[in-house]
């Protein structure tokens, strides 16, 4: 039995022994072959925030194949490009490329993968074909192992590759916009006026059903109430001027604040589309404001006077149909505290007159009173101006004896003459 069994284990270890090693398939020579192209639409406009994708191809293949070569197989193909990177720069091109050089990894063949970059066209770009350059960096393995015999210790070696791959855009036509003259009438802080505007078509496309739109820019001051004209067509190198409405907010200072001018227009596909938009500068002058230029008003204690106060315009705009309103405090008072002034233009004057009365205990001295100004602006907007101050003076009685009373000391005279005069005529009868 135990014979038996070590014949058994002897014959078992013989077919082991004479079975082939496990063979696996090589590849010799070759190399990757990257081709790139832009995904989608190359085509842009002036000024436009763009995102290109680009595919990036490996179309390498192998020279030859080897079956049974050993036990141990390539780790890398020659054919794959490993570590890629790829940058997009804009050469020549009215483009400014966003998006730093992109890590991609290894790209098998047949494969492909995506780089996504953020770019710019600049506002100044011009009709025609740009060409981007692509530059792709990677390695392969240049040396293969079909003819290395099975060991523990396999050499690799790898060769560098920089290449440079063209990609094309194209700027197409469009409508684009210059605002030649912009002039502006009556805007001053807290009202409403006028932005004029010139405008040039500089671009390559002529626009049909065009509208000339004046946009708010971010959080400005000047703010369109009446923002779309229509003009139809609008050709190459055509000019047309623009009339619009604009508030400017109450909160505003005095200076220039941006406004978008863009144009929607019909293409010459058919399309209804928005150019890109036009900034530009308008001045906004103060708020209308008012100062008192006469002297300051004199009223007596115990008596009511009626005092003329002198105001002055120091804004840029005529205000119009003026009312001041003169508010009084105790020991003062008025039962005509509102006075017409008419319109007032930028430096004009007017003057109102006011009945106060002081009652005969005010203090003599002098109490700054407020006053304020309501008007109406160029487009009839009820307006009033900022609280400022009236100055008024209460001075006490002249006299207190008889020469309070002239008209009762006169009298008294005549009385005095009359009787002496009776007197002196008397005696002479006598």
């Amino acid at each position: 039995m135990k014979f038996n069994n070590a014949i058994a284990l002897l014959i078992l270890a013989a077919v082991f022994c004479s079975m082939p090693a496990l063979a696996v398939d090589k590849y010799v020579g070759g190399s990757p072959e990257i081709t790139a192209y832009i995904a989608g639409v190359n085509e842009f406009s002036p000024g436009q925030d763009a995102t290109i994708t680009v595919i990036l191809q490996n179309s390498g293949t192998n020279t030859a194949k080897f079956t049974n070569q050993g036990t141990l197989a390539d780790d890398d193909l020659a054919t794959t490009a490993k570590l890629v990177t790829a940058g997009l720069s804009s050469g020549t091109a009215p483009v400014v490329i966003k998006t730093d050089p992109q890590s991609l990894g290894d790209i098998r063949s047949p494969g492909k993968t995506t780089a996504t970059f953020t770019a710019k066209i600049t506002s100044d770009a011009t009709l025609g074909e740009y060409t981007l350059p692509l530059l792709v960096q990677y390695k392969y393995l240049s040396n293969n192992l079909a003819d290395q015999e099975t060991s523990d210790t396999i050499q690799y070696h790898y060769t560098p590759v920089s290449q440079t791959i063209p990609l094309t855009i194209k700027i197409k036509p469009e409508v684009k916009i210059d605002v030649l003259n912009a002039t502006t009438s009556n805007l001053v802080v807290g009202t409403e006026g006028y932005v004029n505007l010139t405008i040039k078509n500089i671009g390559y496309e002529d626009g049909k059903q065009a509208t000339v739109k004046l946009l708010r820019s971010g959080t400005s001051a000047v703010i369109p109430t009446d923002n779309n004209v229509y003009i139809g067509a609008f050709p190459r190198n055509g000019v047309v001027t623009c009339l619009y409405k604009v508030a400017i907010s109450a909160d505003a200072q005095a200076q220039t604040y941006p406004i978008d001018v863009a144009v929607t227009y019909t293409n010459a596909e058919g399309d209804t589309v928005t150019s890109t938009t036009d900034t530009i500068g308008v001045p906004v002058g103060a708020k209308l404001g008012f100062t008192i230029t006469s002297s300051p008003a004199v009223v007596t204690q115990g008596e009511t006077s009626v005092v003329g106060v002198e105001y002055q315009n120091l804004g840029s705009i005529t205000a119009h149909d003026a009312q001041a309103r003169l508010s009084t405090v105790d020991p003062l008072s008025s039962t005509d505290s509102t006075a017409y002034l008419g319109d007032i233009p930028p430096g004009g004057k007017a003057t109102a007159q006011y009945a106060i009365t002081a009652a005969s205990g005010a203090a003599p001295t002098t109490y700054a009173l407020d006053t304020e100004v309501r008007y109406r602006d160029a487009l009839d907007n009820s307006q009033i101006s900022d609280t400022f101050k009236a100055p008024v003076v209460v001075k006490q009685p002249s006299s207190k004896g008889l020469q309070q009373y002239p008209a009762a000391l006169t009298l008294i005279v005549l009385m005095l003459i009359g009787t002496g005069y009776y007197v002196l005529v008397m005696r002479k009868k006598r």
